[in-house]
């Protein structure tokens, strides 16, 4: 005698069945043994049989309907969407948001109404056009969290296609998702079902059916998509005051925010983190200069943090025009030496001075130019130094350098940057993180530049040899665990210019990065500058982020191939049912002659 749900069963046939069925159908279970125990001394054999055909195909259901189920789990994550802005009345990024479709590789040959699932390594211009063409429901690309894993080249190429993305404006929706266990398990089934179109139709068709599940993709938002011109652009400045009553202003500046594929997953670390903390260590160095009176010189040293570089330098571009246009005094209006702007700073051997005309000779731009040209080949002859000259296109609405705010209203000004090329891809991605940031050449070239405006304020070179200058050594040399510590409070958070003025987190790193102006600068002054709602100068847009829902659903063709098993069953059990006296006559014959 066995145990079956605490009942006696004196049915072995009834318990081996049990036995094979999973725990979850104990209701079940417990229901059909009740049934086959139920009075057994008066049960017939014929009976007997009749009780356990129908338990063997109540469990069969019930087994198909528990696949259904198991089949229809589902899983939330956030993903964020692609950039979307109007800049100087033209549209950028993605216009839609609403998915609800069907997940499939990028190696499918049709794409359309489907959501394509691509990883880092995938994504590419031409697939990425194809999808578009096809007429795709929307992209979902999954960001490994460890970008150092990725192939150079793999970055490289993902970063061209990002940059080509952003130039124009799609209505189909684009979405980025941290890479986790569930969704790289989805994107491995999808990419083995891409696999088998290799295979012949039939074979196709007849997995697709039995043995294939799907991926629904949902994001069903009703709400729809709003334009925000309220954003606030805040623009820091503070002064270190020389020597003199009519002394010279130098001006060091660099743009805060960041810029990428996806506002919440760009944390801009090259671009322009490295500028902001080569700046900030800059400050830091020469306010110990300018605090001694024997070591101040006869210049003034002007330090400013812009908002809106990445949308057009549009912060620069107001910090100007209040200081020029609209205030009584200011350094900007008095006497400039020059601008210089920092940008892109943290890998390469090479450095490039762009500038939007030559400068002439015996002006204080071609006597820090030399300064500089001497650091490099007296300290760093490995580095490479270039001038870039590229004139300002007036008929162009946007400008390709901060430099160019300046010389716009002829101010000598110039940028620095490891990049020759104004349009390249390194100045805007989500994957420029940490693991694009090299520690040793971005302090090299924060020291090459604090020599040579050390050289050229304190006019050194006439003095002493240019081998034996060395200014920031010692207590005044550059603090390896300061600049990795600003790195990492700069990435920290994305520092997307419409999430700035928005999010608690970032709000705090633009009042710390105000926090360090007041600590080492005099005259600091915060400007907020808000945009005219009538005739902004950029919308941006909600819903840049959005939660996700994940579907494993069985393909519609499951539902006829199920319907045609149902139908097949009914038929069973109708025949059975007609012919059960016949068919057990079979049975008893067949067991009698084995017996004998």
């Amino acid at each position: 005698m066995l145990v079956v749900t605490g009942r006696t069963c004196p049915c072995k046939l009834g318990v081996s069945l049990w036995e094979q069925a999973h725990s979850q159908f104990t209701g079940t279970r417990s229901l059909v043994c009740s049934s086959l125990c139920r009075q057994p001394s008066q049960q017939t054999e014929s009976e007997m049989l009749q009780r356990v055909l129908s338990a063997l195909l109540l469990l069969c259901v019930q087994r198909l309907h528990a696949v259904a189920l198991l089949d229809g789990s589902s899983y939330e994550f956030t993903a964020y969407r692609m950039q979307q802005f109007n800049l100087v009345q033209q549209k950028h990024g993605c216009r839609g948001a609403i998915v609800v479709a069907e997940a499939r590789s990028a190696d499918e040959p049709v794409l359309t109404r489907r959501c394509v699932i691509m990883k880092v390594q995938d994504f590419t211009t031409e697939k990425y056009l194809e999808a578009q063409r096809q007429s795709a429901a929307a992209v979902l690309i999954l960001l490994p969290r460890n970008i150092s894993g990725i192939p150079h080249d793999a970055v490289q190429s993902f970063m061209v296609s990002e940059s080509e993305a952003l130039l124009k404006e799609t209505l189909m929706p684009v979405y980025v998702a941290p890479e986790d266990e569930q969704l790289l398990c989805m994107y491995e089934e999808v990419k083995q079902a891409a696999a088998t179109r290799t295979s012949s139709i039939f074979v196709r068709v007849f997995r697709s059916m039995v043995t294939a599940t799907a991926f629904q993709i949902l994001v069903s938002n009703n709400v729809p998509i709003k334009g925000i011109t309220d954003n606030i652009i805040t623009t820091l400045e503070g002064v270190l005051p020389g020597t003199g009553e009519d002394a010279p202003t130098v001006v060091i500046t660099a743009h805060y925010d960041s810029y990428g594929l996806a506002p919440w997953l760009s944390y801009g670390a090259d671009s322009n983190g490295s500028g902001v903390t080569i700046l900030l260590e800059l400050m830091r160095l020469f306010q110990k200069l300018f605090s001694t009176p024997s070591t101040r010189p006869p210049f003034h040293l002007m330090f400013s943090l812009t908002g809106g570089g990445k949308y057009n330098f549009l912060g620069t571009k107001r910090w100007i025009e209040d200081n020029l246009d609209h205030a009584e005094s200011s350094l900007l209006h008095d006497n400039v030496a020059f601008v210089l702007c920092l940008d892109t700073l943290a890998n390469s051997d090479e450095l490039y001075m762009h500038v939007s005309r030559p400068p002439k000779p015996d002006t204080p731009t071609h006597a820090f130019i030399q300064q500089l040209e001497e650091v490099v080949s007296s300290r760093f002859p490995w580095v490479k130094v270039g001038l870039v000259h590229k004139k300002i296109n007036l008929v162009e609405s946007s400008v390709a350098w901060e430099h160019e705010r300046y010389s716009l209203r002829r101010i000598p000004s110039f940028t620095l940057s490891h990049l020759e090329d104004p349009k390249s891809e390194l100045r805007g991605s989500v994957l420029d993180t940490m693991s694009q940031v090299d520690f040793r050449k971005m302090k090299r070239n924060g020291v090459i530049i604090a020599e040579a405006l050390a050289r050229y304020m304190f006019n050194l070179s006439d003095k002493v040899s240019p081998k034996d200058v060395q200014v920031f050594k010692g207590q005044l040399d550059f603090h390896d665990g300061r600049m990795s510590s600003l790195m990492s409070f700069l990435t920290s958070v994305p520092r997307a210019a419409q999430l700035l003025d928005k999010e608690p987190g970032h709000i705090l790193l633009v009042n710390s990065l105000e926090h360090e102006f007041r600590r080492y600068l005099q005259q600091v002054h915060r400007h907020a500058y808000r945009q005219d709602r009538k005739d902004p100068d950029i919308t941006f847009f909600d819903q840049m982020n959005q939660p996700i829902v994940m579907h494993r659903v069985k393909p519609a063709a499951f539902d006829l191939f199920l319907g045609g098993c149902i139908a097949a069953y009914l038929g069973i059990v109708y025949y059975s049912i007609q012919n059960f006296g016949y068919l057990y006559s079979k049975l008893k014959a067949v067991v009698k002659s084995k017996h004998e």
